[in-house]
């Protein structure tokens, strides 16, 4: 008797969802969970795709993922559990269903404990960047400091490097994604990059760290 897997991914914007970036290190966490650390024969029944944040329970495609996997008694699948929610409220009711079985590519050794205390974690760590994120901008109000215009030119800035960054990683994808998967080192990537005159963002010569950066821009996307 074969395995069976319903397969849940996620991306937060509709930019993320056409490039197919996000989906793209989705597809490839679960690919490599499907091929080092699945019973075989394995099926997968289903792929569901959402364009939404994870801050919100409320998504169609979750839902019927949630449905099928429920009916067949396969186990849900996703690349990494902030694909499923960012609540850890949403994380611990899935993970007590007793007619579901959850999957983390990312972590395919995890048990049901371990998932919800990496989630209580990670949700412990934004609300704690989120409070040092207030009282330093409390902080520098104290000091003087005209927030308004300081904040937007300086939101300004980091959103356009960011675009740079972005961009710049995926003119690269089809590229430094294939090498990697063929294991070839971060330096040679840098090295097949610079001999084919592709510069990275700020013009530079592309080292195995810019590499590196890409990939985790990617990854993250």
């Amino acid at each position: 008797m074969s395995k069976k897997y319903v397969i849940y991914r996620r991306v937060s914007t509709a930019q993320q969802g056409k490039s197919g970036l996000g989906l793209e290190a989705q597809d490839r966490d679960i690919a490599l969970f499907l091929d080092n650390y699945s019973d075989v024969p394995f099926e997968v029944l289903g792929t569901f795709t959402d364009v939404q944040s994870g801050k919100y329970a409320d998504r169609p495609e979750l839902e019927k993922a949630l449905g099928m996997a429920r009916k067949h008694r396969a186990e849900l699948l996703v690349s990494k559990l902030d694909r499923l929610s960012r609540d850890v409220e949403f994380v611990a009711k899935t993970l007590k269903d007793k007619e579901l079985t959850l999957r983390v590519a990312s972590m395919p050794s995890a048990d049901k404990f371990q998932l919800h205390i990496y989630a209580a974690l990670a949700e412990q760590e934004r609300d704690f960047i989120s409070l040092r994120t207030k009282q330093a901008l409390a902080a520098a109000k104290e000091r003087g400091v005209k927030l308004g215009g300081m904040r937007d030119a300086t939101m300004k800035r980091n959103e356009a490097a960011k675009q740079a960054a972005d961009a710049a990683a995926q003119r690269v994808a089809s590229i430094i994604i294939p090498m990697r998967k063929a294991n070839a080192s971060l330096q040679s990537i840098a090295d097949a990059l610079n001999a084919a005159n592709v510069p990275t963002p700020r013009g530079r010569k592309w080292a195995s760290m810019s590499v590196s950066n890409a990939l985790k821009r990617l990854d993250a996307a």
